[in-house]
Formats: C-alpha cells, sequence, structure tokens
C-alpha cells in the first residue's frame, strides 16, 4: 500500500495517477474530502492535525507520500506546519512506514547562487522560517532512525489542470483567458520553473528506489531557464494570445496588501524575483539518466491543448 497525504492538490493528483502507471494499484488517497483518481484508488478522509486520524491513514502503508498544502496564510503555516510534520513522523515511525516528504525552497537563501541539496538554510521571514524548521525535524528524525525518510525539493511551479503557483495564477491563467500577465518586481531574470507532472513522476519513481532513502533530492527541472519577458513570449505564441504583461512594482504591490491578504502574505517571497533563480537539479539527473524532463515548450504546449480539451 502507497498513501498520498494531501492527495486533492495538483501535486498529490499526478503522483496518484504515476504510481497507478508505472509502480501499484494499491494506493490509498487522503484528504479531508478525498475523491478517486484512478478507479481501483482506496478513500480515506482524515485531518492531519489531528494525531490519532494521521495514526489511521498511515497504518497498512509501505511507502507515505507528504504532498498537503495549506493557504498561503502566514500565522496559519507557523501554527499548522510543526504540528502537521510531528503528527506525519509520529505516525510513519510507529507504523514503520517510509516517507516521501514533498518540500518547497523557502528556507533557502532567496540570492542569485545556485541552489543544491547542500545549500544552507536562510530563510527570508516567517513563511521561510517554518519550512527551515519543519524540514529540521524530519532531518533529525532520519538521523536518529526513527523513520526511513527523504525530502523531495522543488522551485516554483507550472502545470496543467488547478496548479496553484505564482506563474499560473499571474501569467499562465491570464494569457489563456486573453488577459493581460502580471510579473513581479522584474522581467530579465532567470527563472527555475518545475512541470508539476515531472515533479510529481520523480517523486514516485525516487519513493519506490530504496536506496534514494536517507537523502534530499532535487526534483528535475528544465535547465534551459528563462526570464518572464521570454517564457510570456513562448507562451503567447503557444496559446495564440497577445504577449502583454505589466511588470509590478515594490511600491504597487506593498499597495495590494493592503487590500488582499494573499498578496501580503506573499510579500516575503518577493526578494527571489528581483534575482535570477538557479536551481540545480544534477543529482536527480545523474542517478535517473533516462528520465526525461519536460521543456517549457513541451509543457506549455500541453497546458493549451489540455485548455482546448484535446
Amino acid at each position: 500500500m502507497q498513501t498520498i497525504l494531501g492527495a486533492s492538490g495538483q501535486i498529490g493528483r499526478e503522483l496518484a495517477t504515476q504510481l497507478k502507471r508505472d509502480f501499484t494499484s494499491e494506493i490509498r488517497v487522503v484528504s479531508r474530502n478525498p475523491q478517486k483518481i484512478n478507479d481501483t484508488d482506496q478513500l480515506h478522509s482524515a485531518d492531519l492535525l489531528d494525531a490519532a486520524q494521521t495514526m489511521r491513514a498511515v497504518e497498512g502503508a509501505e511507502i507515505v507520500y507528504l504532498t498537503a498544502g495549506l493557504p498561503m496564510d502566514t500565522q496559519l503555516w507557523v501554527k499548522q506546519w510543526p504540528i502537521l510534520m510531528r503528527n506525519v513522523i509520529d505516525a510513519c515511525a510507529e507504523q514503520d512506514a517510509k516517507l516521501v516528504f514533498f518540500d518547497n525552497t523557502y528556507m533557502y537563501p532567496q540570492t542569485d547562487e545556485p541552489q543544491t541539496e547542500n545549500t544552507v538554510f536562510l530563510p527570508y521571514g516567517e513563511k521561510g522560517k517554518v519550512r527551515a524548521a519543519i524540514a529540521r525535524d524530519l532531518l533529525k528524525a532520519m538521523e536518529e532512525g526513527r523513520v526511513q525518510a527523504m525530502i523531495c525539493r522543488a522551485p516554483e511551479f507550472y502545470g496543467p489542470g488547478k496548479t496553484q503557483s505564482i506563474t499560473n495564477s499571474t501569467i499562465i491563467d491570464n494569457l489563456k483567458s486573453g488577459k493581460s500577465a502580471k510579473v513581479f518586481l522584474r522581467d530579465d531574470t532567470l527563472r527555475s520553473l518545475i512541470y508539476t507532472p515531472d515533479a510529481s513522476r520523480a517523486m514516485a519513481l525516487l519513493g519506490n528506489t530504496p536506496e534514494a532513502y536517507g537523502q534530499t533530492w532535487h526534483l528535475p527541472c528544465d535547465d534551459d531557464r528563462l526570464t518572464y519577458r521570454q517564457f510570456i513570449e513562448l507562451a503567447a505564441d503557444i496559446f495564440g494570445t497577445d504577449g502583454n504583461y505589466k511588470v509590478l512594482k515594490k511600491w504597487q504591490l506593498r499597495l495590494a496588501g493592503l487590500f488582499n491578504k494573499t498578496v501580503r502574505d506573499a510579500a516575503e517571497l518577493l526578494p527571489r524575483y528581483e534575482v535570477d533563480n538557479i536551481f540545480i537539479s544534477d543529482k536527480f539527473k545523474s542517478r535517473f539518466p533516462g528520465f526525461q524532463v519536460t521543456t517549457f515548450q513541451q509543457g506549455l504546449a500541453k497546458i493549451h491543448r489540455e485548455s482546448k480539451g484535446a
């Protein structure tokens, strides 16, 4: 049995598809209101903030994938992420289940230095600090031998379906609907973006590779990085729309944050848009040389076909 905690999001849904296709039909999908992704999925409703419910969700699983997310609310993250991670670690330790944690890069320095699995944690803002704290909690449990686990880390997403990311919401969704895209701070810095099906496919592969445990892995993305200007030009050409966009300055975002809590809670992420973002996934690519990374051209074309129902 392989169990996905937080299966209602795009990463969890695509992970279930990849697991069924390549590894197993014994999949348990867990969320507060779970829905089948594959016909053979087992549904299990659980609140991961409740230790007993988390324990029952993990019971009988050989591998557990933690892909759960929380709303972009800083205080919610600070309060709930440590509880959620503690419950999952305790449940996996008790049930002798392997744990695969899908992580982000908020704990890394928001500079133009290349990011590898060995990059030191130097978070900027409260969301980054709590992500650093829960990653350290898991690393400590791994070092102590409490749980067999790995961390799978990804940069910002773009992708099909209900992919939730700044790139999707401010650029892709706007261009698809013929609106002007919005870019934070600068349009000339290189962006590392991962195509969500690639992230899920890579995580399924890692979870089913026994020697991958006990490590942190950067999930693979296209190394031919684009600036947002180039990304918008490519997307507009593929979507058949005008590539109009507006660069939002700091003062505009601060002003918007006075009236919009989501924008306000995203403010601590802004420094990463002022510099090149260079996320390195050479470790994964060296270990799995046959893994085909989706190019920006291919990914945007797939998003376009899906939006047209093709």
